[in-house]
């Protein structure tokens, strides 16, 4: 390793141990994840829950847990559990973007006046 790879490789760890002062910049970012966590969130619940809804009904309708469970014909409730996590899946995107579109509406002026600062405007 040459002279200058040790010289950044030294400044790269330094910069780790630093005390770092919080600047307008880093607000901004702070303020984008306020606005897109709760969005985030939802998305990925609720659309890990419509698969495991959509996975239940497949599994009616494909092995035998329906007989285990005391159902006789498991291929109807199957189906329309297996459409109720389908349904749930499809919904998942547009609730998405309405609670992140009103999260964005929450805290646009914020938002605007501190890039316009940061920005010189």
């Amino acid at each position: 390793m040459n002279r200058n790879d040790q010289q950044f490789m030294a400044q790269k760890i330094r910069t780790q141990y630093m005390e770092k002062t919080p600047s307008e910049l880093d607000a901004l970012r702070e303020l984008d994840a306020k606005v897109k966590r709760p969005a985030n969130i939802f998305g990925y619940a609720f659309g890990s829950i419509s698969a495991i809804v959509m996975g239940a009904g497949m599994s009616l309708v494909m092995t035998d847990i329906g007989a285990t469970l005391g159902i006789a014909n498991a291929m109807i409730p199957g189906i329309a559990i297996g459409i109720v996590g389908m349904f749930m899946a499809l919904l998942t995107y547009p609730m998405y973007k309405g609670i992140l579109n009103s999260q964005k509406k929450k805290y646009a002026p914020k938002i605007i006046a501190l890039s316009d600062k940061i920005m010189g405007k």
